[in-house]
């Protein structure tokens, strides 16, 4: 019997491939595919409220031949959201590993924000946009992240994955293949109209698998992600990227979350009568 499909997509700055232990421990249970880097095709260009991102995952979504189940981290479990409520004939149910859903009064003063020109001042593009991406070999590279706290979390073996993913030859050695000008484009350009998305019921089962201390979770708020998944919410020890810190955990809750999904979307919860 053939595993049921699943397409998963990165968050901001990290290859999919980065994620390589972690589609591993879902390979038991899935048939999981990705799409290497969102945000570098010129078809599909980075623009404010990440529309143009939406449409390419919608465009990877309508080459399989069945509708997945989507699974995305950070950037890319928001990009999942967003294209099954657009197109909910392309998915089966959609899970959100640390996708924080900015809604009311936050998302009003973000786009202030925006149409100020000071995104980079109140987002990780300040960090992004002046990353350092060019080192002279390979070793490094590795000693300048594996130097890095964030980066000493990860599992065994994921800054491994993250390297031989995410670097690619330069003439005066090795650079990181997500470009930082859409990376720090991405962050300032998160949407503001995620109120209009949770207004109404979500047209799929949802459900969001939340990182205890994870910091992204504490500046946006859990108040507009429970309003969108209701009940379908689970915590995890560990921070925003703990995708790469805990594959295996992360896997076996996403199929958990999963089963659940399924199972709601096998028996609706009937319409209230008025």
């Amino acid at each position: 019997m053939s595993k049921p499909l699943l397409h998963f997509s990165h968050g901001n700055s990290y290859p999919s491939g980065t994620y390589s232990r972690l589609f591993q421990a879902l390979g038991t249970h899935y048939d999981v595919r990705a799409h290497d880097m969102s945000g570098h095709d010129p078809r599909f260009p980075v623009g404010d409220g990440w529309h143009g991102l939406v449409d390419e995952l919608i465009y990877h979504l309508e080459q399989y031949k069945e509708p997945p189940i989507l699974v995305g981290h950070s950037l890319g479990g928001m990009l999942s959201m967003m294209a099954a409520k657009q197109r909910p004939e392309l998915a089966r149910c959609v899970v959100m590993l640390d996708s924080p859903v900015v809604a009311g009064w936050r998302a009003f003063l973000w786009r202030l924000v925006k149409m100020r020109g000071m995104g980079s001042r109140f987002s990780p593009a300040k960090f992004s946009e002046r990353r350092r991406n060019l080192w002279p070999d390979r070793a490094s590279v590795y000693q300048h992240f594996s130097a890095k706290p964030m980066f000493q979390a990860w599992a065994p073996g994921a800054l491994d994955d993250y390297l031989e993913h995410g670097l690619a030859p330069h003439p005066n050695g090795v650079q990181l293949r997500f470009d930082r000008a859409v990376e720090t484009l991405i962050y300032n350009t998160l949407p503001h109209h995620m109120g209009d998305i949770i207004r109404e019921p979500y047209p799929l089962p949802i459900g969001f698998i939340a990182g205890t201390t994870s910091e992204e979770l504490r500046q946006a708020g859990l108040d507009a992600t429970r309003r969108l998944v209701g009940k379908n919410l689970v915590m995890i020890e560990g921070g925003h990227l703990y995708p790469l810190e805990k594959p295996e955990t992360t896997a076996q809750l996403t199929h958990e979350m999963i089963g659940r999904l399924l199972q709601q979307a096998s028996h609706p919860v009937p319409a209230a009568v008025v």
